[in-house]
Order: C-alpha cells, then structure tokens, then sequence
C-alpha cells in the first residue's frame, strides 16, 4: 500500500508559474479509467477554465471517453510544459444541459455537430480539481485545491 502524500500550502510564486503553465497549455492530457480498470489517456483541446478549479472540454456523447466517465468519473489532466509538470486530479462530469452545451458551442462546430447545439451527439466535461500536483527544478509540490 503507497504512503499517504503530506498535502502542502502553494506560495505565490509557485502558483503564479501553474498557472503560467495552464494559460500556455493548449492541449491538455484526460485521463480516464476503462472498464477493466486501466487508465485511457487523450489529448483534449482546452475550451474553458476557472482558475485550477474546473476544466470544461467538448466532445461526442457517443465516445468511448464519455462511456468511461459515465461509468467511473475518477479522472485526471496533465500539462506538460519545459522541465516541468502539472497533474490535477478530480472528477469528470458529462454535462447534457442546455446551459453548458451553448457556453461552449462556437461558429464552425457544425462539421462536427451538423444539428448544432442540440446534436445529441454533442455533450460537455466538465472536470473539477481535488489535488494538484506540481514539478518543477526538482521539487514536488503536493496540494489541496
């Protein structure tokens, strides 16, 4: 059984640099848990964020990756930047309503959604941070969020 991890306080300048890297990152690494309980991972186009708190991406109801998340919405997003790393750690939800659907919707999804906002086959994750995970010049910072 792995240790437990001792969750540590961010100071300004190490928030400023995750932060940093999340602005920067355009295609960030999804990470779900298929039905035989090995991790699926994915590049995933940015669309929206608040802060490291939520995460929300677009994608097809239809995928396998919606398929996983309805089953097991344990997930996590990697960043990669230069020499440094970024894992947060949550939950994936699989948002169908109407509200989400439009904040995303934008001119030019019709090839991939030819009905529009209301394409059923058009959803929306949205994933929400527990526990980042930071690494930079050697150090690791664990934390709570």
């Amino acid at each position: 059984m792995a240790a437990a991890v001792k969750l540590q306080a961010i100071d300004d300048e190490t928030m400023q640099q995750i932060m940093a890297l999340v602005e920067d990152t355009v295609a960030i690494v999804v990470n779900s848990i298929d039905d035989q309980g090995y991790p699926n991972s994915k590049a995933m186009f940015k669309m929206e964020h608040d802060g490291l708190q939520t995460f929300l991406f677009s994608t097809n109801t239809s995928s396998m990756r919606v398929q996983q998340f309805l089953a097991n919405p344990k997930s996590s997003l990697y960043f990669k930047g230069q020499n440094r790393g970024l894992m947060v750690v949550g939950k994936m939800e699989v948002c169908l309503d109407q509200l989400n659907r439009e904040r995303l919707w934008f001119e030019g999804a019709e090839k991939y959604y030819p009905l529009g906002v209301n394409d059923p086959d058009y959803c929306v994750l949205k994933f929400t941070s527990e526990t980042g995970n930071y690494y930079f010049n050697l150090q690791k910072h664990v934390f709570e969020l």
